[in-house]
């Protein structure tokens, strides 16, 4: 009984001394949060408004469009095409303009992956500009 209560207390103060081992080597996992992305912005909506339950072919013009970057209507990502930094176009579908009034869209710039340890930049979203459904 009392090798066993030896080998515990062994194996117990083993542990702890290698605890205390790594942390004095300074071992850490600090992460470096994500630095804030580029924001986009919208100028403008070409066309600014469309009929209900028709597609519709929407440019966005604004700035610092990343070439990921997101058309986003009325919350739903959309297939975009990265035209340039100023300038990216989707597809409207008729089930997406089916009520008549004023619907937002926004552009997202997707972040960037951090390493290991963390990094890279967040994602950002633009001001909401409305596009009208007549």
């Amino acid at each position: 009984m009392k090798a066993l209560f030896t080998m515990k207390l062994f194996s117990m103060t083993l542990l702890v001394g290698l605890v205390s081992f790594s942390l004095a080597c300074g071992y850490s996992k600090r992460v470096t949060p994500p630095a804030p992305g580029t924001t986009p912005t919208i100028a403008q909506l070409n066309p600014p408004s469309a009929t209900a339950n028709n597609s519709v072919q929407l440019e966005v013009d604004g700035t610092s469009f990343a070439a990921n970057a997101v058309i986003n209507f009325n919350g739903t990502k959309m297939a975009t095409t990265f035209v340039s930094a100023t300038k990216l176009q989707t597809t409207i579908p008729a089930t997406a303009i089916m009520n008549a009034g004023a619907v937002p869209v926004t552009v997202t710039n997707p972040g960037t992956p951090g390493g290991i340890y963390g990094g890279g930049t967040s994602p950002e979203t633009s001001a909401p500009m409305n596009f009208t459904v007549n």
